[in-house]
């Protein structure tokens, strides 16, 4: 158990350092107040914000809203997903939201020995830092004080976050004429993403993890995709409208949105601190950078891979063979250039694949295309069924074992692959469970 824990410690080290001073927005809806998950995600945000992250929260409320319609005996309206926000909603949503704010407020203010709040001090700053405007009059139907968000008022929350507070933000926008606007979670945590230039967009949702249309989860998708599922319409009102203003945040410059249910424990966690997460990631790439192979690039990919051939890096493949096996191979490029390349060999009966020829071009090295390239093959062998990917390398084992390989041996290889080995170049085996 220590050794395991010594383990687990050692492998979020690198998160921990790469997320140390980022923005981090997280948007939870009014669904998670009520299911009673407050106090746990009090307890994750505030290891968070021990780490170093700077954090923004930001609170849904329908729920809390319709209760206090239903108290009141009055019927609530929406029209294309959104509220008509009469009188009697905006009296509702302001209550609703003056509530949870001091239930969010309290749930950080614990303080308890032998809890994971001991010793936190956490100190959450909210006020009218959204500007908002009315939606106003849609296809005949008055949305009367629903609004959308205009500016978020980004120079004065960045001196509070840098001085260590948190941040709450409501779904509501106040506007230069002194009326509130109810609006939408989902727009002022966008909005606020952008505004902010938060590294990490977390929507902690009460839907179950995004799945397409063959029931397969969708672990990471980027920006570009979403739209082809969006199209298949099988997916709940809410899991679309969380992708879909994933997609934006991502097109809008935010490089990582996250889809987290927040039903299981730990769940912003277990999302940011190991490898595959358990939620699903929304990510910005240029559709036309990062591609499968056709015939036309066969030259482009002798180019590239022939210094790695004469220097005894790569086995030598010639053109011919190149062509045959041009379906295999993915390419990355800028401008119509190729610069970066790599393989998928599928073994089936094993449910294993095998990367190979992963090369950029030297010129560009290290600004991060070769981790591209990767994540990319990872992804195609996850849709193909694969349960294993390995890689057989002279020169670049530490540059995997970085990126979650581990050593293996020959014996582990399909049986098809054992055959064929090179026993005279000794190349190391490594593996990673997708």
């Amino acid at each position: 158990m220590e050794e395991q824990f010594v383990e687990w410690l050692r492998s979020v080290a690198p998160y921990i350092h790469s997320f140390r001073g980022q923005t981090f927005v997280v948007a939870f809806p009014g669904e998670l107040v009520k299911a009673g998950a407050l106090p746990v995600l009090a307890h994750d945000l505030s290891l968070l914000h021990a780490l170093g992250i700077k954090v923004v929260l930001v609170h849904g409320s329908r729920p809390q809203v319709e209760e206090q319609l239903e108290l009141r005996h009055v019927k609530s309206h929406y029209y294309n997903g959104s509220r008509i926000t009469d009188p009697e909603a905006l009296e509702c949503a302001k209550e609703a939201a003056g509530e949870l704010r001091m239930d969010i407020e309290a749930a950080f203010s614990q303080g308890l020995p032998n809890t994971p709040m001991a010793h936190a001090e956490i100190r959450i700053v909210s006020g009218n830092f959204v500007t908002a405007t009315p939606l106003g009059i849609l296809d005949g139907i008055d949305l009367k004080w629903t609004g959308k968000v205009r500016k978020i008022a980004y120079d004065s929350i960045h001196p509070i976050l840098a001085q260590g507070d948190l941040i709450l933000l409501s779904p509501l926008g106040y506007s230069p004429t002194g009326e509130a606007f109810n609006v939408r979670m989902e727009d002022v945590a966008v909005s606020a993403a952008l505004a902010l230039h938060a590294h990490k967009l977390i929507f902690m949702t009460e839907t179950p993890i995004i799945k397409d249309v063959d029931g397969n989860e969708v672990r990471e998708v980027t920006s570009h995709q979403v739209e082809g599922i969006l199209k298949t319409g099988h997916l709940s009102e809410e899991a679309a409208d969380y992708l879909r203003y994933s997609a934006k945040a991502c097109i809008g410059g935010t490089p990582r949105a996250h889809i987290v249910p927040f039903a299981m424990n730990g769940a912003v966690l277990q999302e940011l601190f190991t490898h595959d997460g358990i939620g699903t990631m929304v990510t910005y790439e240029n559709v036309e950078s990062l591609r499968e192979a056709t015939i036309k690039d066969v030259g482009s990919i002798l180019k590239l891979i022939e210094p790695y051939e004469e220097n005894g890096t790569l086995v030598k493949r010639g053109r011919e063979l190149l062509e045959r096996e041009i379906e295999n191979f993915s390419v990355i490029e800028h401008d119509g250039v190729i610069f970066g390349c790599a393989a998928l060999y599928p073994f089936p009966a094993e449910k294993m694949a095998e990367m190979a020829c992963l090369i950029v071009d030297p010129d560009i090295q290290g600004e991060g295309d070769g981790e591209r390239i990767l994540h990319h093959i990872e992804n195609r062998a996850r849709a193909q069924g694969f349960k294993t990917l390995f890689i057989l390398t002279t020169q670049t084992a530490h540059w995997f074992l970085r990126r979650g390989f581990v050593y293996a041996s020959v014996d582990e290889l399909p049986k098809d692959r054992q055959r064929i080995y090179n026993w005279q170049r000794k190349s190391q085996v490594l593996m990673k469970k997708l």
